[in-house]
């Protein structure tokens, strides 16, 4: 069997929507799922994402991205006077998964959390949770733009680099992927009432669950 690369948009707590795409993908171990941050908040159990991401790891490679959500998670986990605003953004649903208290969020979920990646690099495309400077290496990439510029705010010209961009972050909420030839959106709005949207690279092949885990004919 080839090998497969597969990105997962922003999965935001929304766990059932999560297990029917994996469960559908049934991914082998030769496989590479690359998920494009904000495992947490808003939907409804963001520790049961977690633990199926760390479930993931131990079928086939999974990359990780880093989120807007996770850095305002660590951040709360720091600094007392960020817990109101990262509650006031979803962080409110986090909280309940897991029992209420930050506290009760297992080490082994932190250290998840703390070693997602900036971005992640193939031959033909490159990976990042929302967006990115055209004309800088994506090592180099400012942290804004790379984790909270919505592409709505700022389209990206094609990278110097020439791959195409694979990114989240700005929910399309039709539920349908926005496709810019050298920028592709696959957040769509699963906490909201869309899809969680999962693109086979190479391919296109698509799969998409709701919240509900129920597979999008």
């Amino acid at each position: 069997m080839t090998a497969r690369t597969i990105a997962i948009g922003d999965i935001h707590g929304c766990s059932e929507a999560l297990r029917a795409l994996v469960t559908a993908i049934d991914p082998q171990p030769e496989d590479t799922i690359v998920t494009l941050g904000d495992y947490v908040d808003r939907g409804p159990d963001s520790r049961g994402v977690i633990e199926q991401m760390l479930a993931l790891e131990k079928r086939c490679h999974v990359v990780p991205l880093l989120g807007n959500h996770e850095l305002m998670l660590l951040d709360a986990l720091q600094n007392p006077y960020s817990v109101g605003p990262w509650r006031d953004c979803g962080g409110d649903a986090t909280l309940a998964s897991y029992g209420g208290s930050l506290l009760k969020v297992p080490e082994s979920h932190l250290d998840f959390i703390r070693r997602c990646l900036w971005y992640y690099e193939l031959p033909t495309h490159f990976f990042v949770h929302a967006n990115y400077q055209y004309d800088l290496p994506l090592d180099e990439q400012p942290e804004y733009l790379v984790f909270w510029e919505h592409l709505n705010y700022n389209p990206p010209r094609p990278h110097e680099n020439g791959k195409i961009a694979i990114v989240g972050h700005t929910s399309q909420k039709d539920g349908e992927i926005l496709d810019l030839g050298h920028v592709i959106c696959i957040d769509t709005f699963c906490h909201g009432g869309g899809w969680l949207t999962a693109l086979e690279v190479g391919s296109e092949k698509v799969w998409q669950a709701d919240r509900y885990g129920k597979l999008r004919p």
